[in-house]
């Protein structure tokens, strides 16, 4: 339904993706009817809806705000075969992220409802982040904050001794397993730093910054710091378990800023356990929030976790409301739409 020509849009944000910041995007590319609705995340963490991942359980309130809207922008709502059957006037989904993890595709298909994303929007983010990580873990960053800040101790000097001392990223072998937006823009900076760059990703080709590897083994037997940036599906859930974990070289560290099930936890706790990696630094998990009896807490200073924050620049948000709201422009215009998979 709609006032005029006025496209009616429902902005379902969070308190990332502030729906303000989504009302404001469009303003700049159309008028339109926006409704405002403020989902729970990331306060309230997501998680499986009915039949698709990542979304916040909000199927009631997405479904009252939708009355008569042909437009929803979103990161988090969960748009379910449910959803989208009580939405018959809704003909276009624009989703804030970097896929639509939060809609059912096949019902979007099956309703006559386009599906655009939002790509690249934390690249530079979820890049930065990762460097952060990996000097945090090799140098004991937040370790010998903790032990002073907060405990007034000044024992993190021990960290300068040269058995507790850290590596240093000039001349290391860095090993990247995916190269695409994110695994790129690290490779960068990597390089800048002077840290000897290795890659593995059979998708690929064409120049990369760094060493291009024929194999995922070759690239762990000569890793110091491996970094995962695969995309999770079904051929990379588990990419990295004991025996990939067992080919790195002794005391080698494991950075992931991508997907938890990437990576084998309890394979990774094994190998901390032994010895042969000296740390890991985590930013995502194979199930989040980490449920609290998890064996990640139990390594002390030898880890770093954080709750998936990667991603969490105000730029982010600003650039994902942006990308969507254009999107919204092209389809209100009869343009052809840059990022649509239905």
């Amino acid at each position: 339904m709609t006032h005029g020509n006025r496209v009616r849009v429902v902005a379902a944000g969070d308190h990332f993706i502030l729906p303000s910041l989504i009302r404001q995007a469009l303003d700049h590319e159309l008028t339109c009817d926006v409704r405002e609705l403020r989902l729970g995340w990331p306060l309230e963490p997501f998680g499986p809806v009915a039949e698709v991942t990542e979304a916040s359980d909000a199927e009631d309130e997405l479904i009252d705000a939708l009355t008569g809207a042909r437009v929803l922008v979103t990161q988090m709502g969960p748009v379910t075969e449910r959803v989208l059957d009580a939405c018959p006037e809704l003909r276009l989904v624009v989703v804030c992220r970097g896929g639509p993890v939060n809609v059912n595709l096949d019902a979007a298909k099956r309703h006559d409802v386009r599906v655009c994303y939002a790509p690249g929007r934390n690249a530079a983010a979820t890049a930065e982040f990762t460097v952060g990580l990996m000097l945090a873990a090799l140098r004991r960053i937040p370790q010998a904050h903790e032990l002073l800040a907060r405990q007034g101790s000044w024992e993190g000097a021990t960290y300068y001794t040269y058995e507790h001392s850290g590596l240093e990223l000039e001349d290391l072998p860095v090993g990247l397993v995916g190269y695409g937006a994110v695994g790129s823009r690290v490779a960068r900076v990597l390089c800048a730093f002077g840290a000897r760059v290795m890659v593995f990703d059979p998708y690929v080709h064409g120049e990369i910054h760094g060493l291009r590897v024929a194999s995922l083994d070759e690239l762990l037997r000569k890793s110091r710091v491996i970094s995962l940036h695969a995309r999770l599906t079904t051929e990379t859930r588990g990419l990295i378990g004991a025996r990939e974990l067992a080919l790195l070289p002794e005391g080698a560290v494991v950075v992931n800023v991508a997907r938890g099930p990437l990576l084998d936890e309890d394979a990774l706790c094994d190998a901390l356990e032994s010895g042969r990696l000296s740390a890991a630094a985590l930013d995502t998990y194979e199930t989040e929030p980490v449920p609290p009896g998890s064996r990640l807490f139990g390594f002390g200073d030898r880890v770093v976790l954080t709750p998936h924050l990667g991603g969490a620049s105000r730029a982010v948000a600003e650039k994902a409301a942006a990308i969507a709201a254009a999107e919204v422009g092209r389809w209100a215009r009869g343009e052809p739409l840059a990022h649509c998979l239905t």
